[in-house]
């Protein structure tokens, strides 16, 4: 029987030395694991974004429209009147 509290008491040590010494070990090398997941979730921000993740620079030129002449339509477009006067509330 007391060979096998020996043993429990050995892994008991074993484990709180493994807790202790994680701890220790990210107290340590906190900035470096705060700067790497940093980078990670940075590159899983800008690789979902597809082309927009290094800016607007190639599409300068390109099919955006430039806010002129492009943006107004060619034709006015007629408006429905709302019935009741209202702001769409129905009057009953």
């Amino acid at each position: 029987m007391q060979k096998f509290v020996n043993v429990l008491a050995v892994a008991s040590s074993v484990v709180s030395l493994a807790v202790v010494g994680s701890g220790l070990y990210v107290y340590v090398n906190r900035a470096s694991i705060i700067d790497g997941i940093k980078s990670q979730a940075l590159e899983a921000v800008t690789g979902s974004l597809g082309g927009l993740g290094g800016g607007l620079g190639g599409a300068v030129g390109g099919s955006l429209p430039l806010g002129t002449n492009d943006l107004a339509p060619s034709v006015p477009q007629a408006t429905a009147p709302v019935p009741g006067g209202g702001l769409g509330i129905p009057n009953f």
